[in-house]
C-alpha cells in the first residue's frame, strides 16, 4: 500500500526532505548540503539517506530552484524570438525607468535574449482584436529555417495586440513546430493573455528561455523516481502557491521561477491559521536569504509585480515574498565610510560560516549567534559540528579589532546590524502595504528564523512569535500541504458602469472551461475542483490595478465596484466613491 508522502525543498545551504506516513501522521526529516551544479544529486542524497522505499510513495511534491538560478546565473540555452515588424525592441526599450533612480551609471541588465536572435515577420492585429494583416507565412518559413540553422533551443513568438487575438501567433507555432518539432515554442497569447506589451513580452521570453533547462532537469528527476519505483506524477511548486506536473512545465517553465520560496510562505500560512491568527508575517531566515510574507485575513497576499532580474517582469500571479541577502550565511563587512555592514555577501553553503571549519575566515551571523551561545556545538542532527573558536577568531578579526570593541559587543552588533536589514523588509510588505504589524503573529522558521524572530518582532511590537517544531525543514512541509493549481487569465477591457453582469460571467465561464480542462488533464477529478475568480480594476486614468474578489456568479457589478473601493482605502488609505 502507498502510504508516505515525500516533500524536497531546495534551499542555498541545504536540501531538506520531509517524509509522512498517511496511516499514522508521523513525520520524519533528512538534512542533506545542496548540490549548487546540480541540485538532483541532493535530492537523491536525501531519498537514500531517509531510506526512502519509492514503491512506497503516493506523492512526492518538490520546490526547485532550478528556473530561478538559470535566470540568475544566464546559463540559459540560446532562444529566439519572433515579433511583429518594427516591434523588436520592445523588451530593450522596457518601462525606460532604472532599479535605482540617482545612479545614473548603473544600467539594466541586458534582455534574457540578444538582438541578433530577435527576428520579425509581417502581420497585424488591432486593439479589438481584428486580424488586419495575415501572418507573411512565406517569410515565417524562411525565419523557422534560420533558426533550426543557429539550433536554438526554444523560441518566444510575440506580436502585438495578440492578447485580444492570437491566431497569427498559433500559425507562427504551427510553422516553427513543422521545421523544429522538439523545440519548445511560448506564444503570448497562451503564456499571458494581457495587455501592456513589455509585461507580456518580458513574461514570454522567461518562460522560453528556461523552458529547455527546467523540462530537462524535470524529465532527469523523473526518471530517476521512476527508477527507484515512483509511479505517480512528480508535483511542482510554483510561485502561485499550488503544484503543477511535468506535463504543463513545457508550456509554463517559468511558473516554477521563485518556486521554492513560495514553500515557506505556504507553510506559514498553514500555521498562522493552526495557531488561530488569521493575519500572520511569515520570517524564513535560512543560510543565504531571509524570506518575509503576509497573510491577511487567511489568504496569502498575491502580486503580479515580481520578477527575478529589475527591468523583466515575470507577470504570472505569485505569492508575494520579499527576499533579502540575510542569513545564518551573510558576512560581516566594514564600508568605505567606516560602517560595520551584514550581507548580502554570504558564505553559502560552502565554504559555510567559519566554525563550520571549511576555510572561511570572515564572520558570519552563525559565528555571531555561537559566540554569544545562542547556538550548540552542532547541526543538522549532528551531521554539521561547529567550532567555537573558530567562530570567535573571525568575529575578532572582522569585527572586534577593526572597530575596536570587546568580543562579544562586537557579536552582538553583527546581530544587531542582521536584526535592522530584516525589520526593515517586515516594514516594506507590511506598513508600506497599508497593513499594521501589530495586527499580525510573526512566524518564524528557517535554519535561523528562531534565533532572530523575537528581536524583530520587538522592533515591530509585534505581539505574538510563532516557533514551529523543526524550524529548519518548514518549506519543505510547506510542499506537502499544496494543491494542483493553475491561474488563468484574459483581457476584459470595459468601464464598469457599462458592463453587464452576463458579459463578465461569460467571460469568467470561458476561463473555468479552460482551467477544467487543463486539470482534467492533469488526472484531477471533477469533484475535487474549485475555481476562485479575481478581477483586476482601476479607477479610470490609472494604469495599476488592484485585484478583487469576484463571486461564483456575477449578477451585479456594483458588488465588485464597492469591493474595489473598500481595497482601495485599505491599500492606500483614500477612496473615490464619486470617480468612475
Amino acid at each position: 500500500m502507498k502510504n508516505t508522502r515525500v516533500a524536497v525543498d531546495v534551499g542555498g545551504t541545504f536540501t531538506d526532505v520531509v517524509i509522512m506516513d498517511e496511516t499514522t501522521g508521523a513525520i520524519r526529516i533528512e538534512k542533506t548540503s545542496s548540490t549548487p551544479d546540480d541540485p538532483m544529486v541532493a535530492i537523491l542524497n536525501g531519498i537514500d539517506q531517509g531510506g526512502i522505499d519509492l514503491s512506497e510513495v503516493s506523492m512526492f511534491s518538490h520546490g526547485t530552484t532550478v528556473a530561478t538560478n538559470a535566470l540568475i546565473t544566464r546559463n540559459l540555452a540560446r532562444s529566439a524570438m519572433i515579433c511583429t515588424e518594427g516591434f523588436r525592441d520592445v523588451v530593450e526599450i522596457r518601462r525606460a525607468n532604472k532599479e535605482d533612480l540617482w545612479d545614473t551609471y548603473k544600467d539594466v541588465a541586458k534582455p534574457y535574449i540578444p538582438r541578433r536572435d530577435r527576428l520579425t515577420v509581417r502581420e497585424c492585429v488591432d486593439a479589438n482584436g481584428t486580424v488586419l494583416e495575415k501572418l507573411d507565412e512565406k517569410e515565417a518559413l524562411r525565419i523557422a529555417h534560420v533558426l533550426k540553422k543557429r539550433k536554438v533551443a526554444s523560441v518566444a513568438v510575440c506580436f502585438m495586440n495578440s492578447y485580444t487575438n492570437g491566431a497569427n501567433e498559433e500559425r507562427m507555432r504551427d510553422i516553427l513546430l513543422s521545421v523544429m518539432p522538439d523545440v519548445p515554442v511560448s506564444i503570448s497569447s497562451q503564456v499571458l493573455p494581457e495587455i501592456f506589451e513589455h509585461e507580456r513580452f518580458s513574461t514570454t521570453m522567461a518562460n522560453a528561455v528556461v523552458s529547455p533547462s527546467v523540462v530537462d532537469y524535470v524529465a532527469r528527476l523523473e526518471g530517476k523516481l521512476a527508477d527507484g519505483g515512483y509511479e505517480r506524477d512528480l508535483l511542482l511548486l510554483h510561485t502561485g502557491g499550488g503544484v503543477m506536473t511535468p506535463a504543463s512545465v513545457k508550456d509554463f517553465a517559468a511558473r516554477l521561477a521563485g518556486s521554492g520560496i513560495a514553500a515557506g510562505a505556504i507553510a506559514s500560512r498553514f500555521i498562522g491559521n493552526l495557531c488561530g491568527f488569521d493575519n500572520s508575517i511569515g520570517f524564513d531566515m535560512g543560510g543565504t536569504s531571509t524570506d518575509v510574507s503576509l497573510v491577511y485575513e487567511g489568504k496569502s497576499r498575491v502580486t503580479k509585480d515580481w520578477y527575478i532580474e529589475y527591468g523583466y517582469p515575470i507577470r504570472f500571479p505569485s505569492i508575494e515574498v520579499l527576499t533579502i541577502g540575510a542569513g545564518g550565511g551573510s558576512l560581516a563587512w566594514k564600508d568605505e565610510g567606516g560602517s560595520l555592514r551584514n550581507g548580502p555577501q554570504s558564505a553559502g553553503a560552502f565554504p559555510g560560516p567559519a566554525c563550520y571549519k571549511n576555510g572561511n575566515e570572515v564572520a558570519t551571523n552563525t559565528d555571531a549567534n555561537v559566540v554569544l551561545g545562542r547556538l550548540g556545538t552542532s547541526l543538522a542532527g549532528g551531521k554539521i559540528t561547529l567550532d567555537p573558536a573558530l567562530a570567535e577568531a573571525s568575529v575578532r578579526e572582522t569585527v572586534a579589532e577593526p572597530f575596536g570593541m570587546e568580543l562579544h559587543e562586537a557579536a552582538e552588533a553583527v546581530v544587531a546590524v542582521a536584526n535592522a536589514n530584516m525589520a526593515n523588509a517586515v516594514r516594506l510588505l507590511s506598513i508600506s502595504r497599508g497593513y499594521d504589524p501589530r495586527d499580525f503573529a510573526l512566524v518564524a522558521f528557517g535554519g535561523a528564523g528562531a534565533l532572530h524572530g523575537a528581536a524583530i518582532a520587538k522592533e515591530l511590537s509585534i505581539p505574538t512569535v510563532i516557533i514551529p517544531p523543526n524550524p529548519g525543514v518548514t518549506s519543505a512541509l510547506g510542499c506537502l500541504l499544496v494543491d494542483i493549481q493553475h491561474d488563468f487569465s484574459d483581457s476584459f477591457m470595459a468601464a464598469a458602469a457599462d458592463t453587464k453582469p452576463e458579459d463578465l460571467e461569460a467571460a469568467f465561464e470561458r476561463l473555468e472551461a479552460m482551467a477544467a480542462d487543463r486539470l482534467k488533464h492533469e488526472g484531477v477529478a471533477p469533484k475535487d475542483i474549485v475555481m476562485q475568480r479575481t478581477v483586476e480594476m482601476m479607477y479610470q486614468g490609472q494604469w495599476r490595478a488592484l485585484a478583487v474578489s469576484a463571486p461564483s456568479k456575477v449578477t451585479d457589478i456594483e458588488a465588485l465596484i464597492d469591493g474595489f473601493h473598500s481595497e482601495h482605502q485599505r491599500e492606500f488609505n483614500f477612496r473615490r466613491d464619486d470617480a468612475p
